[in-house]
C-alpha cells in the first residue's frame, strides 16, 4: 500500500494544487530539515483514555507499558515557508481489537501501525489552516524553539505564556545512518478519525536504551493536563537525531467516524477552527527559557 501511495506521489511530481486557498506544488514537500525524536513509556491502559473511539488502541512495548512519543521538526524548506512543529503523540494501532504486544513494531502494515497526535502546535498560522483543515492534524499556533548545539537539540513549547512542554536530547553518538521510512499519522477532528501519511529520507542518529538520553519536563499549563496521568517514565526508550531528512506528505488521507456506545451530544471541534485563519508565516515570539541546555 505504501508503494503504491509512493508511486502516486512521483506521478503527480510538478503539479499544482490550490485546497482551502493555499497553493501547492506536488509532491506536498519538506527539504533540508532537522529534527529530533524522543520514545518515553507511559501506562497503557491510561494511554487508552486519551484515544477516541474504539479502534485505535495503544501499542504495547510490554504488557502493561505503552510508548509516548516527542517529535520536533525544523522545517526549512516548504510549500508553506519555514516553521517548526511539535508533535506529541502516543504510538497505536488501528484495528478492531488491541494488538499483541512489540509485534506491531515489526508488521507495521498488517497492524496498522501509527502514532495518535493528541498535540501539536506549530509556528505558523498558514501551517495550522493546511495541516488541520486539510489533513485533520491537531495543530494551533504557540511559541515554539529549536535549539541546536554540539552536546544536544532541544525544543521548548509555551502557549499563553506559559511552559507546556520542554525536550532536552542528547545527540547519539556514531555516525548518522540512512534511513527511508513511512509513518502513519491518526488524528481526530470533526468527529472524525483521519489518517495520512508520511515517507521520510535521510540520515539519523540513534540511541536505544541506556545510551539514549533526554529529559522531559511538563509545564504548568492545562493544554498538558491529559499527560500527567499516563505514568510517564523520564527515561528514554530511544532517542534520534536527524541532522537532514526531507518528507513527503501523501495528497490524500483516509477517514472513518468516530463512534461510541451512546449518542453523542457534545459537538466535536470542527471546520470553525480554520475557516477565518489566514495565510501568514510569520512565528509568535520565541518561548522564555528558565534555563538552556
Amino acid at each position: 500500500m505504501r508503494m503504491k501511495g509512493m508511486r502516486r506521489q512521483r506521478r503527480l511530481a510538478g503539479r499544482f494544487a490550490n485546497v482551502d486557498g493555499i497553493p501547492f506544488e506536488l509532491p506536498v514537500n519538506s527539504i533540508d530539515n532537522s529534527a529530533f525524536l524522543a520514545a518515553f513509556t507511559i501506562d497503557a491502559m491510561a494511554a487508552r483514555a486519551l484515544l477516541p473511539g474504539n479502534e485505535i488502541h495503544p501499542l504495547r512495548i510490554s504488557t502493561g507499558r505503552g510508548l509516548l512519543v516527542i517529535t520536533v521538526i525544523d522545517y526549512v524548506r516548504t510549500d508553506i515557508g519555514k516553521y517548526i512543529e511539535f508533535s506529541i503523540a502516543i504510538a497505536c494501532t488501528h484495528g478492531s481489537r488491541p494488538a499483541p504486544p512489540i509485534v506491531p513494531g515489526a508488521l507495521m502494515g498488517p497492524y496498522r501501525t501509527g502514532q495518535f497526535v493528541i498535540d501539536l502546535p506549530v509556528s505558523s498560522e498558514i501551517s495550522v489552516k493546511g495541516g488541520k483543515g486539510i489533513w485533520g492534524m491537531p495543530k494551533h499556533q504557540a511559541n515554539i524553539d529549536y535549539v541546536l548545539t554540539d552536546k544536544g537539540v532541544s525544543s521548548q513549547y509555551d502557549l499563553d505564556g506559559v511552559m507546556a512542554m520542554r525536550v532536552d536530547v542528547d545527540r547519539p553518538n556514531g555516525w548518522p545512518l540512512p534511513i527511508n521510512v513511512s509513518g502513519a499519522n491518526y488524528c481526530a477532528f470533526r468527529g472524525l478519525l483521519m489518517k495520512s501519511h508520511v515517507n521520510i529520507r535521510g540520515k539519523a542518529q540513534i540511541a536505544l536504551g541506556k545510551r539514549a538520553k533526554a529529559q522531559i519536563r511538563l509545564g504548568d499549563h492545562p493544554r498538558v493536563d491529559q499527560l500527567r496521568d499516563l505514568d510517564l517514565r523520564t527515561d528514554p526508550v530511544f532517542t534520534a537525531f536527524f541532522p537532514s531528512i526531507n518528507g513527503v506528505l501523501d495528497d490524500y488521507f483516509e477517514g472513518w467516524m468516530i463512534t461510541a456506545e451512546a449518542p453523542q451530544h457534545l459537538t466535536p471541534e470542527g471546520l470553525e477552527s480554520v475557516v477565518d485563519l489566514g495565510l501568514a508565516e510569520n512565528w509568535l515570539e520565541p518561548p522564555k527559557r528558565s534555563k538552556e541546555l
